[in-house]
């Protein structure tokens, strides 16, 4: 099965953490988090939010965004930002891809975006809105990479409880 590496850089808030722990374990992805963070670890609303799935998902931490980087310098990298020029359907993702997506409430440091600018995308939006949540902006980034790789090794149907579709 291909792989999928979240990575979040100093994230904020815990609730979206959670969230974005839940989306990786429905997906196989690996989380990946860089400090300094807003939040420790056992905060209950991180649990509450990522429920009973942080022991079905892979995650690494980091200390900072230079750790993560020497720790990771063969990944193949893609920055979510609101200041890309580039969409992010624009892209053909490949096998062990690394997502990128920075704070909360600041983005990704503007040096490494402009170090990047071809592998640098977002999500179009209307002009007076400042950004998506970040949880949903994940989960809409991770299920495009599914997509593209026709979703090989997911369940792709369900069956109902008390009926059957055939």
């Amino acid at each position: 099965m291909k792989s999928i590496n979240i990575v979040l850089l100093q994230p904020q808030i815990p609730q979206n953490t959670g969230n974005i722990a839940r989306t990786c374990a429905a997906t196989n992805a690996k989380l990946h988090l860089v400090g300094p963070m807003g939040f420790v670890i056992e905060d209950k609303k991180l649990k509450r939010a990522g429920l009973d799935y942080w022991d079905k998902l892979g995650v690494s931490y980091y200390d900072s965004t230079e750790e993560f980087f020497q720790k990771n310098a063969d990944g193949k990298f893609y920055y979510f930002t609101t200041k890309a020029k580039n969409k992010y359907t624009d892209v053909s993702y490949e096998d062990n891809v690394y997502i990128v997506f920075g704070r909360e409430d600041r983005g990704i440091d503007e040096d490494i975006l402009y170090n990047n600018p071809d592998t640098c995308v977002r999500m179009p939006m209307l002009t007076n809105i400042r950004s998506l949540n970040l949880s949903n902006t994940v989960a809409i980034a991770t299920y495009e990479i599914l997509r593209q790789w026709n979703f090989e090794g997911f369940e792709t149907h369900g069956n109902l409880t008390k009926y059957n579709w055939e």
